[in-house]
């Protein structure tokens, strides 16, 4: 069954979406949420109710504006050092403070284009890699109409400071934050450090004060949950569903099988496909590929499917060719 939350609430529920491209986000709550139609989370973003920001694992995610100052804050010391060791070459000499502060500036009156950002920057010597590279030193937000269903291209940001109620909560805020957020369900630490971007040693404080529930895997792991949690029954039917592409789920979180099965995962990951492809699921676990064409979607199994499980994926795949053609 699909959820009946609010949008916002859905969103904290799964600790935002991986939003890379787009349209993503919307396949993404069309799957999990009960009537969700696209115009809705359009007008959350443009209502500030949701936002379009670099976050977990310096990668584009769709939040509540809630979470935002704190997923923030728990991400943005990992996100520059992971930068700074990437780009430590390209990055060498520039001051990314004083770029920062330019920034600022620049954006002080409203939003701007990326391009417009690129030449304005570069005209008081500062190159292209320092502008890409800014959003790990200064929280900036993807404004609307750009990065939604309606106009993909994710080109005009603004501060998040002007663009949000201002908050600060403090790093150790929003490392708890982001931790509870993440605990939906048992899940190792290595999963959370992987999720996060954070390393193990960053995160085991914060799970030591939240006293989690313990748990093992089938293979002895130990697993950790929040306290008082509700765990699902394991007779519970998992239906079909499309997942998009860039879904985070598929990482989990990020080599663990989870619902990939391991002999899948070159089709789904891949040199050409490191984004991987639209997949879905059946009884809780990938089974194929699919992809919208012509007004239709078609799906593709990696293996024969079942008569029951191929008829549910005909009528899921005839209302998301309806949600595209909405």
């Amino acid at each position: 069954m699909r959820s009946k939350l609010p949008l916002t609430s859905a969103l904290e529920q799964v600790g935002g979406l991986q939003t890379q491209y787009a349209p993503s986000a919307y396949i993404a709550l069309w799957s999990r949420l009960h009537g969700f139609q696209r115009g809705a989370l359009t007008q959350a973003l443009e209502q500030r109710r949701v936002v379009q920001a670099t976050l977990m694992r310096a990668t584009i995610h769709i939040v509540s504006a809630r979470d935002f100052p704190l997923l923030a804050a728990a991400s943005r010391r990992g996100r520059r050092e992971w930068w700074l060791r990437v780009q430590a070459k390209r990055l060498k000499g520039i001051d990314m403070e004083a770029v920062a502060a330019r920034m600022r500036q620049h954006l002080s009156d409203g939003p701007r284009r990326h391009s417009e950002l690129i030449e304005l920057l570069r005209a008081e010597g500062f190159p292209r890699i320092a502008v890409v590279s800014v959003g790990m030193w200064l929280d900036l937000v993807r404004v609307p109409p750009s990065g939604t269903w309606e106009r993909r291209r994710a080109d005009l940001y603004g501060l998040a400071d002007n663009w949000l109620d201002r908050s600060n909560p403090t790093e150790a805020q929003g490392l708890e934050h982001l931790m509870r957020r993440y605990l939906g369900g048992p899940a190792s630490l290595n999963d959370l450090s992987s999720w996060a971007g954070l390393p193990v040693t960053t995160l085991r404080p914060v799970v030591e004060r939240l006293r989690p529930r313990r748990f093992r895997d089938e293979q002895g792991g130990e697993l950790l949950d929040l306290p008082r949690a509700p765990l699902p029954d394991p007779k519970t039917r998992a239906p079909v569903r499309f997942l998009p592409t860039w879904d985070a789920t598929l990482l989990v979180h990020a080599r663990r099988t989870g619902i990939l099965p391991e002999r899948y995962r070159s089709m789904v990951f891949n040199a050409k496909t490191p984004h991987s492809i639209s997949t879905f699921l059946v009884d809780g676990a990938v089974a194929g590929t699919w992809r919208y064409e012509r007004g239709r979607v078609h799906f593709k199994p990696f293996e024969r499917l079942p008569a029951a499980a191929r008829r549910e994926l005909e009528d899921e795949a005839r209302r998301l060719a309806a949600f595209h053609a909405d």
